[in-house]
């Protein structure tokens, strides 16, 4: 159940980036209204399972950095695993769904900024556990 919300907070934080900066942000596939949305849960959950899985090792094996950097150095955390859900969706097996973000790094930086402010502002809305 946790992971579900997750993923319906995570898709309504990045179709909101997506509107707010939609020159930089692209979320792919879906022609119709539901295949939108679709699309848009497809990529919330290969983020969050990406953020699930990956971020706590590299969290883990960064911790110097993260120490030295008083914990800004999660803010490349964020972009990589942006970064790292747009490589995940491109590839085939996905087809037409996927998220696209144009730029260089210092846009994965400020996406993952907004993702993560948007996540934190929606969470607070959503349902706790029991």
């Amino acid at each position: 159940m946790n992971f579900i919300v997750r993923v319906l907070v995570t898709a309504l934080a990045l179709w909101l980036t997506s509107l707010i900066l939609p020159e930089r942000v692209e979320i792919l596939g879906g022609g119709s209204v539901g295949g939108r949305i679709l699309a848009i849960l497809v990529v919330a959950a290969v983020y969050s399972l990406v953020s699930m899985i990956v971020k706590p090792i590299v969290s883990m094996l960064s911790l110097p950095l993260l120490v030295l950097t008083l914990g800004l150095f999660y803010l490349v955390i964020n972009a990589f695993m942006l970064w790292l859900t747009t490589w995940v969706t491109s590839q085939d097996f996905f087809g037409e769904l996927g998220l696209q973000i144009h730029g260089g790094f210092w846009w994965y930086v400020w996406i993952g900024i907004i993702v993560a402010v948007l996540q934190l502002v929606i969470g607070l809305f959503a349902p706790k556990k029991g």
